[in-house]
């Protein structure tokens, strides 16, 4: 049972450690690179493979086609980077879809909170009400919001969500390796 318990914490240090490793290269250079997310996701279902055969492979495959639908929109509107979605992809298949969804939870608390000290510390609190108005009215309206609420905008305020996806993974898998420690 120690060994089993052992295997089962390990492969909850993987995602962590990818997560990492996203969050550190979007702190420094506000990317994520595919060097970081595609070995991710072949590592998230080989090791489920291994771990627990097909059901295993299913899980890992469903955890990356959750996590890449859910956020393809965000990546389509252009208010989500490219990187961030290939993160939740490769973390998708580690996790699987049932972590994966109260991973993406606690990353958008943690991003909210982000994004609310940024504002606050650049003092662009009506702006960012005014842009919620824009984003509101565009949304009932059936329309893309404007090229000011875009990535693309080189004023915008970003949060760098793989700091914030890579919080809630480190910490939603501490508590699992401490659950499977406890056993």
């Amino acid at each position: 049972m120690w060994f089993a318990d052992m295997v089962k914490a390990g492969v909850w240090v993987l995602p962590a450690l990818l997560a990492a490793a996203a969050g550190w290269t979007d702190w420094r250079s506000r990317r994520i690179p595919n060097w970081i997310t595609v070995p991710g996701l072949v590592l998230g279902v080989v090791v489920n493979s291994l771990v627990s055969g097909w059901p295993g492979a299913k899980a890992a495959v469903l955890g990356a086609l959750l996590g890449v639908a859910l956020l393809l929109p965000f990546v389509l509107v252009r208010s989500l980077g490219a990187g961030d979605w290939k993160l939740v992809g490769a973390l998708g298949a580690f996790l699987g879809p049932q972590h994966l969804i109260a991973v993406l939870l606690g990353a958008i608390l943690v991003a909210g909170v982000m994004a609310v000290v940024l504002v606050i510390w650049h003092g662009r609190v009506r702006q960012t009400v005014r842009n919620l108005g824009r984003m509101l009215a565009a949304f009932f309206t059936l329309h893309l919001p404007g090229p000011e609420l875009s990535l693309d905008n080189p004023e915008a305020l970003k949060v760098p969500f793989g700091i914030a996806v890579a919080i809630a993974v480190i910490v939603y898998s501490a508590r699992q390796v401490w659950e499977a420690l406890q056993g």
